[in-house]
């Protein structure tokens, strides 16, 4: 975990990229992937986004899709793992 983002600023960062994908703002604990309102890709491309919004590197070989499958799971994920 790094020290110089915050939570909130990784769920603005979420929601935003979220909103693009799907064209329709979500709520934090709406199932995205287990639903499959995105897909694999889609969270590939969320990872991606991410990195660049965060200034961040997520570590590919640490995350699965189902730690995306919210705005909150994403949240937790980025503050686990981002580098």
């Amino acid at each position: 975990m790094i020290d110089s983002i915050d939570a909130d600023k990784v769920r603005v960062a979420a929601r935003k990229v979220v909103e693009k994908q799907l064209g329709y703002s979500v709520a934090d604990d709406d199932a995205l992937v287990s639903s499959g309102l995105i897909d694999s890709l889609s969270v590939v491309q969320l990872i991606a986004a991410l990195e660049k919004e965060l200034n961040v590197q997520l570590p590919a070989a640490t995350l699965q899709p189902d730690d995306f499958d919210t705005i909150d799971y994403t949240v937790e994920t980025v503050m686990r793992v981002a580098r």
